[in-house]
């Protein structure tokens, strides 16, 4: 399958030489896993829901999503971990100030050009029946259940036609995935030549689950890194990515669905004021917690704490963030898999005082044992001969951002048995 030019088998050479450099470099098995695999003859689960795909939402604090629209159609490319042949579309007014009324909305896989929707495949999206669906502010709504065949790693393009004025807009920022934008009902229209217009954010859009045997999904609660940050636009090159195609290569009834919830900014104790991202602490429940299917939760925050001002420089506050998380996870019968944080040193706002935080609060998460597994990022990413500061063959070039080789690294230093049930 091709997306934006890049192959799957592109992305597994660059797992595998990922694999190859963290073997030499000794860095490979840096997990903790706390449970055997499953055998292999073991009976595959009922089929159930889970989410194949999620996106984290921010407030709208200025521009067009404060905005909002009218009169528009939006095409979204949709891009999931595990396939399947039954699927839901979940929509989003989380923060809207007003009801958001969808005329119309229509899921189709992808046709020949970019923003193209494969006709064959076009199908309507229902809300208990009805092709019109209004969310009150505040709501989040599941479709009823459509019969569309994705395979998996694959795409799906979601088109909803907003009659507006829609008011605040909920919304992810960084998609790192081009959308389309057009004036009227167009979400039956074949090509993208009626869509003028891009973005390269998500919009009202919530998640989508997949009727599936897989053993249920992982949402990993994270930050910039795990939004994918720096990667390059329309390749699905997050690290979770990446992480999703070493999953899938593996045997089926290991195989789980990949949440993220990584938001650019965000941080464990303070909201975000220009991104919009709440905390943590206070969006744990709504992006991961309750996410369809879920059965661990991965948890790779807390630079932010450290690097943005107002720095957080008591380590013990960002410990007791971790705490909240697992203690609210273990409530849910969810495991809990923690990752240290990676170095920044380059970055404008590092310090000898911030960098002396994030060595203890790494210290913690290597030794405390609270977490049920650990990863230990810091060790993958960072320099042998100055470990304040990210490899070069990782670096984006800002020296906190990884490129796609450094995200790719990451996903092959997971430990995949730290995330089956």
């Amino acid at each position: 399958m091709t997306r934006g030019g890049h192959t799957l088998e592109r992305r597994r050479r660059w797992v595998g030489a990922a694999l190859a450099l963290l073997t030499v470099s000794g860095l490979l098995n840096t997990g903790q896993a706390r449970a055997e695999p499953a055998p292999a003859s073991a009976a595959a689960p009922p089929a159930r829901w889970v989410a194949s795909w999620t996106t984290a939402m921010a407030v709208p604090v200025s521009g067009q999503p404060l905005e909002g629209f009218t009169d528009t159609t939006l095409r979204q490319r949709i891009h999931l971990s595990i396939g399947g042949t039954e699927v839901r579309l979940r929509l989003t007014n989380v923060y809207g100030r007003t009801p958001l009324v969808v005329r119309s909305a229509s899921l189709a896989r992808p046709g020949a050009e970019p923003g193209d929707v494969d006709v064959a495949s076009l199908v309507p999206v229902t809300f208990a029946g009805s092709t019109t669906v209004t969310l009150p502010a505040g709501a989040e709504f599941v479709s009823d259940p459509i019969r569309i065949s994705v395979p998996d790693d694959g795409d799906l393009l979601a088109s909803l036609y907003l009659p507006g004025p829609t008011g605040p807009a909920t919304f992810h920022r960084t998609a790192h995935s081009t959308g389309f934008v057009a004036t009227g009902d167009r979400t039956s229209d074949p090509t993208v030549g009626s869509y003028p217009n891009r973005t390269t954010s998500f919009w009202f859009l919530d998640g989508l689950d997949v009727r599936t045997r897989a053993d249920g999904a992982v949402a990993f609660l994270g930050d910039s890194i795990t939004d994918g940050d720096r990667s390059t636009l329309d390749a699905d090159h997050r690290w979770t990515d990446y992480l999703a195609d070493r999953m899938l290569a593996g045997p089926a009834p290991h195989r789980f669905g990949v949440a993220n919830a990584g938001i650019a900014g965000n941080r464990l104790l303070l909201d975000h004021s220009s991104f919009g991202g709440v905390n943590a602490l206070a969006r744990l429940e709504r992006d991961v917690l309750t996410q369809t299917g879920v059965h661990a939760v991965f948890v790779f925050e807390g630079v932010n704490d450290i690097q943005s001002s107002p720095s957080q420089y008591d380590p013990a506050q960002i410990v007791g963030a971790y705490r909240q998380i697992i203690q609210r996870a273990h409530d849910r019968g969810l495991r809990v898999i923690g990752a240290t944080i990676g170095p920044f040193q380059g970055w404008p706002t590092w310090t000898p005082e911030r960098e002396a935080v994030r060595v203890t609060v790494n210290e913690w998460i290597r030794t405390s044992g609270e977490f049920d597994g650990l990863v230990d990022f810091d060790a993958v990413l960072r320099d042998p001969a100055q470990p304040q500061r990210m490899r070069a063959a990782y670096d984006s070039g800002d020296h906190l951002h990884p490129k796609d080789a450094g995200y790719a690294a990451m996903a092959a230093a997971v430990d995949l048995r730290l995330l089956r049930p």
